[in-house]
Parts: C-alpha cells; sequence; structure tokens
C-alpha cells in the first residue's frame, strides 16, 4: 500500500470517528449546561481549545468567576457556528476566549477572507445574543513540522496548514478582533522556537500541546483572567 492510500484510508476513518464523537460531546454539553452557572467564563472552539486542562492547570488559583470549556475537537467554523447554542448560548457567558479555525486551513481550497467570513459571523452571532459579552480572541498556535512530519497523516495535512499560512491568518483575526470590537492575544511567544515552530517538547504529535505546553499559555493569560469581574 502506497503512502498516498495509507494517508487516504486514515483520512476516512479519522472523519468518520471524528463525526460519531462530535455529535456525542455535543450531546454531552447539552446535558452539562443544565448545571452551569450563567455570568461566567467561557473557553469554546476546537480542539487547541478542548484540550487545554485549564481547570486543573488553575488550582490554586482564585479567580473571581468560573470557568467552563466548551471546545470540541475537529471542528470548523461552520461547525461551531452551527452548535452556538450548545456551545455558548446555554451557559450565557460574560467573557468568552476563542480559538476557531485552524482546522478551516487543511485543505487546497482555504481561502482565508472565506474563513474570517464565517468567523465575522461567528462573533455577530454572539454579539446580537449576548451583547454584553465581552470576547477574547486567541491567536492560532504555530505547528511543529519536525515532529508532524513524522506521521504520513500529519504530513499530508503539513502541506496546507503551513505556519506562513496561519501567521497570516493570525494578522486576518487580529484585523477582525479589532474591527468588532474584541480583544486579540497572541500568547505563542512562550511556545514558540527561533525559527517561529511550536517548540518539539510541548507537542503531542506536531499540532496539539501537553499539559506542559498550555502551562506558559496560562501563565500569559493569567493577569487578564484575574483583572475580570
Amino acid at each position: 500500500m502506497t503512502e498516498a492510500e495509507i494517508v487516504a484510508l486514515m483520512g476516512k476513518f479519522y472523519a468518520e470517528h471524528d463525526a460519531r464523537e462530535k455529535a456525542d460531546k455535543l450531546e454531552r454539553y447539552r446535558r452539562l449546561n443544565k448545571f452551569v452557572k450563567p455570568g461566567q467564563i467561557l473557553f469554546v472552539g476546537s480542539s487547541l481549545m478542548e484540550q487545554f486542562p485549564i481547570l486543573e492547570l488553575l488550582e490554586g488559583e482564585s479567580l473571581p468567576l468560573r470557568v467552563y470549556n466548551r471546545g470540541i475537537g475537529g471542528y470548523t467554523t461552520r461547525e461551531l457556528r452551527a452548535a452556538l447554542d450548545t456551545c455558548v448560548f446555554d451557559l450565557a457567558p460574560k467573557y468568552i476566549f476563542i480559538n476557531i479555525g485552524t482546522n478551516d486551513l487543511n485543505g487546497p481550497d482555504y481561502v482565508e477572507t472565506e474563513l474570517m467570513g464565517r468567523y465575522e459571523d461567528i462573533l455577530r452571532a454572539i454579539k446580537e445574543r449576548l451583547p454584553d459579552t465581552r470576547i477574547y480572541m486567541l491567536a492560532y498556535y504555530p505547528t511543529c513540522p519536525e515532529v508532524g512530519n513524522r506521521n504520513p497523516y500529519i504530513r499530508g495535512l503539513f502541506q496546507y496548514r503551513t505556519n506562513e499560512r496561519i501567521a497570516s491568518a493570525n494578522r486576518a483575526v487580529k484585523e477582525l478582533a479589532a474591527k468588532l470590537g474584541a480583544e486579540f492575544l497572541d500568547l505563542n511567544d512562550c511556545i514558540t522556537d527561533e525559527k517561529g515552530d511550536m517548540r518539539s517538547e510541548f507537542t503531542v504529535e506536531g499540532m496539539h500541546m501537553y499539559a506542559d505546553g498550555y502551562k506558559p499559555i496560562l501563565e500569559a493569560l493569567l493577569p487578564v483572567l484575574r483583572a475580570l469581574e
């Protein structure tokens, strides 16, 4: 079997598995939302947010508000837009930290202006439904090609999800934040190496991070969280 055939089979497997897993997570969140306290802090987005172990890393920190995480691995901007009721509106948060769109980068048909158009639609929907909620848009994290290229499937994604594409998208996200009166937070300096790649010791497979990668992210974020009330 050729590498291309292996990548295709892996892609099909992941797509089928991810669809079932996303639906299950959304239903779990829907039920869990019955017990949340409104007016708190919400983290929402794709796997880069879902895998942020923020509750564990916040142990011992005295924040004035609770933190909820409604990230769903594999989510694109289209999927989050369709799931806003469960992932955002049911919680009625006072503050939202959002990181969505990296999965939109993973293909040859990607167009940056179209991604930003979908992102803007999400933000405008939130602002219309929750006009007093403050939104913080996190920069997309860089990848680590040194690690990712060891895996045929990840290497295939990295044809498109390059750090150059991510950097350009981050500039567009920053502009979008300014346009809509949101805050843009680039916390990437603490996890990048001299080449601008994610530091290899922090990454699982070139895209996602272990907890010790998220630790410096949280430390950079703590001054913002402590100031919320």
